[in-house]
C-alpha cells in the first residue's frame, strides 16, 4: 500500500473510533445520540474511503464494486436488526458508518496479533467482523450477570424469584438472570437508564401478582416503578426488584471494531481454534 492509502486508512480508523467512542460515551451517560455525530461521520467517511478507491486506479471497478457490497449488505442486516428490535437507531448508524469508513479489512495497517484472524468475512465484509466480534462481547456480559445473581443467591441464601416470580416459565428466568440483577428500588428511582424487569399488579391479594418483564422499555416505565413502590410501601414485596442497566449495545460495537484491529474476527479465530 502506498503511502498516501496508509495515511487515508489511519485517518478512516482515527475518525471511526473517535466518533465511536464519544458517541457510545453520550449512550451511556443520556442514553441518546446527536444525528450530527452520524451526520459529520457519514459524509467524511464516504469522502476519504472514495478518495482512497479513487486513488488505486488498476482495481478502480473492482474497489468499488465490494465498497459497495459491503455497505449494502451492511446497512441492509443494520436496517433488519433495527426494525426486528435488536439494534436501537444509533447501533443502525454506527453500523452503517463503519461499512461507508471501513469497508475492508485493515490488514494493510494493523496486522492482528494473530494471523488467522483475518477471515474471509473481515476481508470484504469488515463491518459484519466487528458486528460478530460485538455480539461476542454482549454474550459475556450475560455470564458476568448469570454469574453475579448466583454468587448473591449463594452468599445471602436469599431466593433469586419470590412469590408468584416462581410460576414464570424457565426461559424468561433465563433471560432475566443474564440480562439484569436486584437493586433497591430506590436505584430505580434515582437512575432512569435501569429499568425494572418485572411488574407487579396489586389486586388485593397478598401476595399481589408479579410477572417478569424480559424486553424493558420506556414507554410504561414511570408506571411499573409506582405499581412496585406502592406494593413495597405497603410490605406486600420487598425492597429488591429485578432490573436491568441496559448497556448501549454502541459500546460493544466499539469494543468490537477495536478487537478487529487487534485481534480480527474473534469468532473465525475460535472455529479455529476448534477445527484445529
Amino acid at each position: 500500500m502506498q503511502p498516501f492509502q496508509t495515511a487515508i486508512l489511519a485517518a478512516k480508523v482515527t475518525l471511526s473510533l473517535a466518533f465511536l467512542l464519544y458517541a457510545s460515551w453520550s449512550d451511556y451517560k443520556t442514553r441518546e445520540v446527536t444525528n450530527r455525530v452520524w451526520a459529520i461521520y457519514a459524509p467524511t467517511a464516504l469522502i476519504l474511503t472514495l478518495i482512497e478507491i479513487l486513488f488505486n486506479e488498476q482495481e478502480l471497478l473492482t474497489k468499488l464494486s465490494l465498497f459497495g457490497l459491503s455497505f449494502g449488505v451492511t446497512a441492509t442486516f443494520a436496517v433488519i436488526l433495527f426494525y426486528s428490535g435488536g439494534f436501537g437507531g444509533a447501533d443502525s448508524k454506527a453500523l452503517m458508518c463503519i461499512a461507508l469508513a471501513l469497508p475492508f479489512s485493515t490488514e494493510t495497517l494493523f496486522q492482528p496479533i494473530f494471523p488467522s484472524g483475518i477471515s474471509p468475512l473481515s476481508q470484504i465484509l469488515f463491518p459484519l467482523a466487528i458486528f460478530s466480534n460485538s455480539v461476542l462481547f454482549a454474550a459475556a456480559s450475560g455470564i458476568y450477570m448469570l454469574l453475579r445473581n448466583l454468587i448473591q443467591r449463594t452468599t445471602t441464601g436469599t431466593k433469586l424469584f419470590e412469590g408468584t416470580l416462581t410460576n414464570e416459565s424457565i426461559g424468561k428466568k433465563i433471560l432475566v438472570l443474564i440480562t439484569g440483577y436486584k437493586v433497591p428500588l430506590s436505584k430505580l428511582k434515582e437512575k432512569w437508564h435501569v429499568y425494572p424487569m418485572e411488574d407487579v399488579n396489586d389486586n388485593g391479594e397478598n401476595p399481589p401478582e408479579r410477572k417478569l418483564v424480559v424486553v424493558p422499555k420506556d414507554e410504561g416505565r414511570n408506571e411499573i416503578v409506582e405499581r412496585l413502590s406502592n406494593a413495597i410501601d405497603t410490605g406486600k414485596i420487598s425492597n429488591r426488584v429485578w432490573a436491568t442497566p441496559g448497556l448501549p449495545m454502541l459500546i460493544f460495537v466499539t469494543i468490537g471494531l477495536i478487537v478487529a484491529l487487534v485481534f480480527g474476527d474473534l469468532v473465525w479465530l475460535l472455529v479455529s481454534f476448534v477445527l484445529g
